[in-house]
């Protein structure tokens, strides 16, 4: 649901503090800023130091499709600088957020030349694979019901705000299902309270 990367954030903000020539920088967006846009060129790649953004696809039917929110320690646009092309998805801030953020050359020689940033990457990149083939494999064989629950659990744990069009693009359904589902919701939750 939030993708977190302590370990990642961690080398970072080491790289940071021990950086000599400014390569990486401290950044800042706010809510609502678009920091990358799908099809566009984009020479930077961003690590998270506080807030959360969504990853998502806009289709060309107009409807948006959110692969992820990604939280502190994740990484974004690195897809984007391992195979020099443009922007495979929207990447907007949900919150005022803090960014790592250095060029997509220094990426590519951090990934050269520093195997410990390597490692972190590859199992930043594994951890991706895994986290999307087992939530297609969920959103096939349980009810958007339970991809619900699990949204609406998050915002409570992580006091985080997600739009119900947020919501219905993540569970990759319309807001008329979307409401469907609340609305029994509300009723199973009143029905348990009498």
């Amino acid at each position: 649901m939030l993708r977190t990367n302590v370990h990642l954030l961690s080398y970072v903000e080491q790289l940071y503090k021990e950086q000599t020539n400014k390569d990486i920088i401290l950044k800042e967006y706010p809510k609502g800023c678009f920091i990358f846009n799908q099809s566009e060129k984009s020479s930077k790649v961003i690590i998270i130091k506080e807030g959360f953004v969504k990853c998502f696809f806009s289709e060309k039917n107009g409807k948006d499709f959110i692969v992820e929110f990604l939280g502190e320690g994740e990484i974004a646009g690195e897809i984007e600088a391992i195979r020099n092309i443009q922007c495979l998805c929207h990447i907007e801030a949900l919150s005022d957020i803090q960014v790592y953020q250095f060029s997509a050359n220094t990426f590519r020689l951090l990934m050269k030349q520093n195997s410990q940033f390597n490692q972190l990457l590859i199992n930043e990149l594994a951890e991706r694979i895994i986290n999307t083939s087992s939530r297609a494999s969920l959103q096939q064989v349980y009810s958007i019901k339970n991809g619900l629950h699990k949204l609406i659990t998050l915002q409570e744990r992580q006091r985080l705000r997600i739009s119900k069009a947020d919501m219905a693009a993540y569970l990759g359904v319309d807001i008329r299902s979307l409401n469907r589902v609340l609305k029994t919701i509300k009723k199973t939750d009143s029905e348990l309270l009498e």
